[in-house]
């Protein structure tokens, strides 16, 4: 049985993903503890409430270097809403810009939308290849969120290999979720979203 901590940085919302992974077949431990982030299989960084302060608990328990240690040696991440969030360059946050883990380019903005947050369920628009969606890609998930990255311009070369994103619409597109090697995020709550949310759980763990 695969071994994946859930990170305890004082964000919210983590005894249903705690269980949710437990579900999905992993052994899961919820901790901020440095060395045990580092060691295990895979590490989920969940996210709930304002960027800035997500980031500010993350740095508290040095994660964002447990998150860059762990990808350098290609050991894989899922971030999930605003634990996808801070993966990417900054954030914008009523006027506040935070620096995030810088993992990946983009901002994340409030959404252009006619109305934020947006709340419920929603289809994705998910690209070829994909081994998160994997048998599930026309399932719907559950978003609640009022920012996300709406413009991400890929730049790539010989050596690298361009990400798998997946958008969604709620009356503005952002992306919903990241296929990166290592590392993957959803902007959406796989512990919200059913059997679908499961599959994708089960999906990330066999690639553990």
């Amino acid at each position: 049985m695969k071994k994946v901590v859930v990170l305890d940085y004082g964000s919210g919302n983590l005894r249903s993903a705690v269980r949710a992974v437990e579900r999905a077949g992993a052994e899961v431990t919820l901790t901020g503890d440095f060395d045990a982030a580092l060691e295990a299989d895979g590490l989920l960084v969940p996210g709930v409430g304002a960027y800035a302060a997500c980031m500010a608990g993350l740095r508290e328990i040095k994660g964002d270097r447990v998150i860059g240690r762990r990808l350098a040696g290609g050991r894989p991440v899922l971030g999930i809403c605003v634990g996808m969030q801070v993966l990417f360059e900054r954030g914008i946050e009523h006027g506040v810009e935070t620096d995030g883990c810088d993992e990946w380019p983009g901002v994340v903005e409030r959404l252009q939308a006619p109305v934020v947050p947006h709340m419920g369920w929603n289809t994705v628009d998910v690209p070829t290849g994909t081994t998160l969606f994997d048998g599930i890609e026309g399932e719907r998930f559950y978003f609640v969120h009022s920012y996300g990255v709406r413009d991400w311009t890929l730049v790539t070369n010989d050596r690298t290999k361009a990400p798998l994103v997946t958008w969604a619409d709620a009356g503005d597109r952002f992306v919903a979720a990241v296929e990166n090697g290592p590392l993957c995020a959803t902007q959406f709550h796989p512990e919200k979203s059913g059997d679908a949310g499961a599959a994708l759980l089960r999906n990330w763990i066999g690639t553990l």
